[in-house]
C-alpha cells in the first residue's frame, strides 16, 4: 500500500493555499516530501462532501485528514465522498464518531474519567426538569458537575454555562443546560452531557512527581475549531478564588502508542510527563488508530484522570517543536 496522504483545510480565501492556521504543518509535509491535498471546510459543514473534495485527485490515497473539527455526519459524508473517487480515509467515519463524541468512547474509559451521564438534544430544545432529574440522580444527586455536549464545553463562561455548584439545586441544573444550549446553537453536538466535577492539581502548585513512558513535546496553541478544548472537567479556565488552571497533558496515540506527549494548550508552560500505565490499555480497547487523550493530575494526588478523548485529526498539532515525528509515523502507518 502507498504511503498515507494529507488532506488539509483550504483557506476559505483562496482556496489553492493551505488555511493558513494549517500552512506550518503544509510546509512540514514538504519538508518530508509527504503529498497533500486541500479540501473546503465550509462546503463540508454545508453538506456538500463532492464539492469540498474537488481539489482531490481521484484514485489516491489512503488518506489522514489534518483540519478542522466536523460533526460526525459531516464526517461521513467526507468518508463517502472520498470513497466515490476510488480513495479513502484511515480513520472510518464509526471511528472517527467513537474518538470524537464521549458517548463513543466513555464506556471504554469509565472508571479513569468523571463519572457522566448525557441526554440527546433533538433540535437544540434543551432538556426540562422531567429529564433532567432522572440524570442528576445517575450522578448520586449531590455535589458539583460541569456541562458539555458530546464534544466541547463552554468552560469560558464557566459560571454562566458550565459549572453546577450543586446537583441537588435542580432550578440552578436547569437554569445552566439551558443556557449551555443557547449559546451552542447550532453548533451543539449530539446532546447534553453532565460530568462529575473533580479538582485537579492547578498551574503554580506542586505537582506530582513526573512520571511517564512515551516521547514527549511542547503542546501549544488553540485553533478555532479544532480539538484543543481538555474542557478541564474539573476546573475553570481561569482558575478558581486566586488559583491558577488546572495542568493537562496532551497524549498522542497512533495504533495504541504514544507519539508525542505535551502540555495542554491552556497551560503551554507547565510541562506534564503523565503515568500512561492505566491509559495505554483503554486506548488500545478503544480500537481506534489515530487519537488524543487529555490528562490532569486529581489535587489530591491519587492519579492521572481523563479528561477528553479526541480524534487526532482534529486536535491541533504543537507549535514551537518539531512536529515531524509525528507526520513521519502517520506517514508509515
Amino acid at each position: 500500500m502507498p504511503a498515507p496522504a494529507f488532506l488539509l483545510p483550504a483557506d476559505p480565501l483562496d482556496g489553492r493555499r493551505p488555511d493558513p492556521h494549517f500552512a506550518w504543518e503544509a510546509r512540514l509535509l514538504r519538508g518530508l516530501d509527504a503529498e497533500h491535498h486541500l479540501v473546503d471546510h465550509d462546503a463540508l459543514l454545508a453538506g456538500d462532501a463532492q464539492a469540498a473534495v474537488g481539489r482531490v485527485p481521484g484514485g489516491r490515497g489512503p488518506f489522514w485528514y489534518r483540519g478542522w473539527m466536523l460533526p460526525a455526519d459531516r464526517y461521513a459524508d467526507f468518508a463517502a465522498a472520498l470513497a466515490e473517487r476510488g480513495a479513502h480515509l484511515l480513520t472510518s467515519a464509526p471511528g472517527y464518531a467513537s474518538a470524537h463524541e464521549l458517548p463513543g468512547w466513555y464506556g471504554v474509559f469509565e472508571g479513569a474519567t468523571p463519572t457522566s451521564v448525557w441526554l440527546p438534544v433533538p433540535a437544540s430544545v434543551p432538556p426540562g426538569p422531567e429529564e433532567l432529574a432522572p440524570a442528576v440522580a445517575r450522578l448520586g444527586g449531590r455535589g458539583p458537575a460541569i456541562v458539555k455536549d458530546y464534544v466541547k464545553s463552554r468552560k469560558h463562561e464557566w459560571h454562566e454555562a458550565c459549572y453546577i455548584p450543586e446537583l441537588a439545586d435542580l432550578a440552578a441544573v436547569e437554569r445552566v443546560v439551558a443556557r449551555f444550549v443557547e449559546l451552542q446553537g447550532e453548533f451543539l453536538a449530539g446532546g447534553v452531557v453532565l460530568r462529575r466535577f473533580e479538582e485537579f492539581a492547578r498551574a503554580g502548585t506542586a505537582g506530582p512527581a513526573p512520571r511517564g513512558d512515551g516521547p514527549s513535546g511542547p503542546r501549544p496553541s488553540d485553533g478555532n475549531g479544532q480539538d484543543t478544548d481538555g474542557d478541564a472537567d474539573g476546573d475553570s479556565p481561569g482558575g478558581q478564588a486566586g488559583k491558577g488552571p488546572a495542568v493537562e497533558a496532551r497524549v498522542w496515540w497512533l495504533d495504541g502508542e504514544p507519539v508525542l506527549v505535551g502540555p495542554h494548550p491552556d497551560t503551554p508552560g507547565c510541562p506534564a510527563d503523565p503515568d500512561l500505565a492505566v491509559v495505554r490499555p483503554l486506548v488500545r480497547a478503544l480500537g481506534c488508530r489515530f487519537v488524543t487523550t487529555d490528562l490532569a493530575h486529581r489535587a489530591d494526588g491519587s492519579g492521572w484522570r481523563v479528561v477528553e478523548v479526541g480524534d487526532g485529526q482534529v486536535s491541533d498539532l504543537p507549535r514551537g517543536i518539531d512536529a515531524s515525528g509525528l507526520l513521519v509515523a502517520l506517514l508509515a502507518a
